[in-house]
């Protein structure tokens, strides 16, 4: 999952119809002897570094004995779908049991017949909003725009988009790739017009548009890349990326220089991965054990660890079974509870209104 599957990242409508009082069971003896009697678990674009996947296989493989088989852990959404399509009739490794795509490619596998249905234990308490009624495809962690700041160099750091357009951040703020081809920086954009009271789809993203130009015009976009480096280096001490790629470039700096992660308060932004079984899947009780394991408190849990909000969050912080010591690594709570989800309507209009209006305004080829 490297950046390139962010070009893909479309998003939901909201995180309501939660229910609070769902504990996790655990999966049936009968579900674990067939797992194991398949012996193995086919995954495919799951980069260890990616939102703790190293801790979840191993955890997995740790808690039933089983073996994961990854493929290509670079893969986009698109190379995953086409890995099912490639392998319908094959048993064989290159065969992936279990997806994890952008959420527009849950319901085009779907409609492609890729997917089989599967309902976890646990699915009253993922958003109605954030799975397929029937099951083919359910959300499992999102994450949300904010920028990372140099604290060196900014010892008071901005709290919001408002805060960006102030004099003393000039040539300091930054977005990591051109909004047309990147999600993460095209939502960066759409956020801003959020926080600047667009309404959702191209109002939203236009005036995040005329936002930025503002920020150039005034001195304080700087048209380079935001990365760590850059960051670490002071050539782009402000930019703006998904909230889990910013912390772990927190963590991976390690001090040198000091970092805040900076959820903005006037506009949050979320997007939203979600999880399918192959319908072709050659190990599909080890898919549904693996899904089952994912979901549970101990999977979600994981996903926090490594930074990425797991989709069940509200219903286990409402029993408090999340560990304290992961929620004081992340921004505070209340902004998360602001998170908008815009639709694939709202993103496919945003996409629109980018291609035509972002080079004209900010006089870029």
């Amino acid at each position: 999952m490297t950046s390139f599957r962010l070009i893909a990242l479309p998003l939901l409508a909201s995180v309501s119809a939660l229910s609070m009082s769902t504990a996790y069971a655990e999966p049936s003896a009968e579900l674990i002897a067939a797992a194991k009697a398949e012996g193995m678990l086919t995954t495919i674009a799951l980069p260890h570094n990616w939102c703790g996947y190293g801790a979840v296989i191993e955890g997995f493989k740790a808690k039933y004995g089983i073996d994961v088989n990854e493929l290509n852990p670079n893969a986009g959404s698109a190379d995953e779908l086409e890995a099912i399509k490639a392998n319908k009739g094959n048993t064989g490794p290159q065969a992936p049991d279990v997806v994890d795509v952008g959420l527009s490619f849950g319901p085009a596998a779907k409609a492609e017949g890729l997917l089989q249905p599967y309902k976890v234990s646990v699915w009253d308490s993922i958003p109605a909003d954030a799975k397929d009624d029937e099951g083919f495809w359910y959300g499992d962690y999102y994450g949300v725009l904010a920028f990372g700041v140099n604290k060196d160099i900014y010892t008071d750091a901005p709290t919001s988009f408002a805060d960006l357009m102030d004099a003393a951040y000039a040539n300091g703020v930054a977005v990591p790739g051109d909004p047309r081809t990147g999600n993460s920086t095209m939502m960066t954009v759409y956020a801003a017009g959020v926080a600047q009271g667009g309404a959702a789809g191209a109002d939203a993203l236009n005036k995040g548009i005329s936002y930025f130009k503002g920020l150039k015009d005034s001195g304080n976009y700087v048209p380079v890349n935001g990365t760590s480096q850059n960051l670490a280096q002071g050539t782009t001490p402000i930019y703006f990326d998904w909230d889990y790629n910013l912390l772990a470039m927190r963590d991976t700096l390690a001090g040198n220089p000091p970092v805040e992660v900076v959820v903005p308060s006037d506009a949050v932004v979320a997007g939203v991965y979600v999880q399918g079984i192959s319908a072709y899947a050659p190990h599909p009780n080890a898919a549904k054990l693996w899904m089952e394991y994912i979901y549970s408190d101990e999977g979600q849990n994981l996903w926090l660890a490594g930074y990425c909000h797991p989709i069940r969050f509200n219903d286990m912080a409402a029993r408090g079974v999340i560990p304290q010591d992961l929620l004081d690594k992340l921004p505070p709570a209340e902004n998360y509870a602001k998170a908008v989800f815009p639709t694939l309507d709202q993103q496919g209009e945003a996409k629109a209104a980018i291609a035509e209006n972002w080079s004209t305004e900010m006089g870029v080829q």
